[in-house]
């Protein structure tokens, strides 16, 4: 029983990470806050984690780990075409704008922002956890690559990395203007230049 409690405690703490963070940002957060939105005590938290940083760390491979659950088994994944698979990407992103800003935007983002050159771990966390991410539609931009023969002079590692810099983007400006709709619009624009990559010649 203890192990379980301790356990419970650890993911409780990760999961207010999430929540806070992308509410107040990595700096404005505090490790009383974290406990507080954990419902674990100052303690507790020290029994887990040395410091804030190192949640911080943490937390980047917890939320890389539910969004890989999230997007693996969307329901997208399954089309045969590797260029309906990514169009569907974007679509999926889209349909997740739901509720308040906090709800739908990137931890990896929100941290990686404030944290890159003052806490060099967070930013390796999160580079890691992004450029994992971005694997996952290089993949399909490969193989879409190869059945539609491409000689492009542009990598599917580059395509994908571009995908999560208009992500990444327009979640900043969805902040900006505090309202999900930048967003949805910036992921429909996306979208049409997909669709004009890998059109089918005529």
């Amino acid at each position: 029983m203890p192990i379980k409690s301790k356990r419970d405690a650890k993911t409780k703490l990760l999961d207010a990470a999430l929540s806070v963070i992308r509410s107040r940002g990595y700096s404005a957060t505090t490790v009383d806050d974290l406990c507080q939105a954990a419902g674990v005590t100052k303690g507790g938290f020290f029994h887990h984690f040395k410091s804030k940083e190192d949640l911080a760390v943490a937390a980047a491979g917890h939320f890389s780990a539910m969004a890989d659950g999230l997007f693996s088994t969307a329901p997208y994944r399954t089309l045969p075409d590797p260029v309906d698979r990514l169009l569907g990407y974007v679509d999926f992103r889209k349909a997740i704008l739901q509720g308040e800003l906090p709800e739908f935007t990137c931890l990896l983002g929100t941290m990686v922002q404030e944290a890159y050159d003052t806490h060099p771990p967070i930013r390796e966390a999160c580079d890691k956890c992004i450029s994992h991410h971005a694997t996952m539609i290089e993949a399909d931009i490969a193989e879409a690559m190869r059945q539609r023969q491409m000689d492009a002079d542009w990598t599917a590692g580059s395509l994908a990395l571009y995908t999560q810099a208009v992500i990444q983007g327009a979640f900043i400006l969805a902040k900006a203007k505090h309202s999900p709709d930048v967003a949805a619009a910036c992921l429909d624009h996306l979208r049409r230049y997909l669709e004009m990559l890998f059109r089918k010649p005529n």
